[in-house]
């Protein structure tokens, strides 16, 4: 268990994180959520952790998509380290993955979400094994010119990054990840390929509630019309099998518990030991290289080098982020179940919400991570506006 500091020496306001911790805790008590875990840090330091429903207080949690923020950060290591350039293409260093047209993708557009494969599929059980690995990814096809779109890719791009990281570093991608980020920053609770013998406390993923109605998707997204289904959404509930949570996939496969994930947030935030390159660590956590529509949701994407930028246009809500009391700077990523990880310059907060249930009503989902994060950005004891 990690030790949480009295919440005022961190310029944190205690009834406002009490106030967080019933609005998260509401959830479970309406059925929305099977359990929950909320974590706030400052200055380097959790100032809350709540394990909410049914869960064991401080077990871990299948991250899904919040894996990519990390996976990404191992890549700034390198790209200082070996000075490498991020618009060079990816076949300089996996030349097989240039087939049908891919010749063209950059190490940037894998990061940003605009290589133009959203809808490549790797799964068991060629994602088990390296080479059968790489064969999959030299046979996927493009779906548009690459850099001309953003759009989301669940978990193609990343596994294409994953091979980079190992082909640069010379090393297992989940080692490299551990061994230059997790463990430095001692973030145990924070793995990417958890060996069968450790699973025993992770949280299983369930499935949780109806879809909602035509009327409550109207009110959250101005249509009754969603995205459709895709390789992540197929790949969910594959986190309870332990030969996937032992696998570590780049783009959704992390295990940890909001803690260590609110406390890599505030690493990103004050760059301890200097872990990273500082010029690359403000790039990475600030400039939007992809501000394309995004083809769902009709707003800017605001992607980063692996983050998402929350914005000035009002939108951080859409992007996983708050809307009202985090700043336009914050950075961060969402994962599947709407679970949020963000941090935030100005006031220096860095926040975490994950959940073990997938809510089958799309309306809650989108509105519940937004609306736990507004209320984490109030709690400063001088909450910024």
């Amino acid at each position: 268990m990690i030790a949480v500091p009295d919440p005022g020496t961190l310029g944190l306001d205690p009834d406002k994180l009490n106030t967080l911790v019933q609005a998260a805790r509401y959830q479970c008590d309406l059925g929305h959520l099977n359990s929950c875990q909320i974590a706030v840090a400052r200055q380097g330091r959790l100032g809350l952790f709540a394990t909410l429903g049914s869960a064991v207080p401080g077990s871990p949690y299948a991250i899904y998509s919040v894996t990519k923020a990390l996976v990404a950060s191992a890549f700034w290591l390198l790209m200082a380290e070996l000075e490498i350039d991020e618009k060079r293409p990816v076949v300089d260093f996996i030349p097989e993955f240039g087939a049908n047209g891919k010749d063209a993708v950059t190490l940037e557009q894998l990061l940003t979400h605009t290589s133009g494969f959203p809808a490549a599929i790797l799964g068991p059980p060629q994602w088990y094994n390296r080479s059968d690995r790489l064969a999959c990814m030299s046979q996927w096809q493009l779906e548009w010119a690459p850099g001309s779109r953003c759009q989301y890719h669940p978990t193609s791009s990343y596994w294409v990054l994953a091979e980079v990281i190992e082909r640069l570093s010379c090393q297992d991608y989940r080692e490299f990840i551990a061994s230059q980020i997790t463990r430095p920053l001692q973030l145990e609770g924070f793995s990417l390929g958890v060996p069968p013998a450790e699973q025993r406390e992770i949280n299983a993923v369930r499935s949780v509630g109806s879809p909602a109605s035509r009327e409550e998707l109207v009110a959250c997204f101005g249509t009754a019309s969603l995205a459709p289904e895709n390789a992540e959404h197929g790949m969910l509930h594959l986190m309870n099998d332990p030969a996937v949570r032992a696998l570590g996939v780049p783009g959704g496969g992390a295990i940890a518990t909001a803690a260590h994930v609110a406390l890599f947030y505030q690493a990103l935030l004050h760059n301890p030991e200097n872990i990273w390159e500082r010029e690359i660590l403000a790039d990475a956590t600030a400039n939007i290289r992809a501000a394309q529509l995004d083809p769902f949701g009709g707003y800017p994407a605001n992607r980063s080098l692996g983050l998402i930028i929350q914005g000035e246009d009002g939108m951080g809500g859409r992007r996983g982020m708050g809307s009202y009391h985090t700043s336009a700077a914050s950075f961060g990523h969402h994962g599947a179940g709407g679970q949020v990880a963000w941090a935030d310059p100005v006031s220096g907060i860095s926040f975490c919400f994950l959940t073990d249930s997938l809510d089958s009503n799309a309306a809650r989902v989108a509105q519940r991570g937004p609306s736990l994060s507004d209320l984490a950005g109030l709690c400063t004891l001088q909450a910024t506006a």
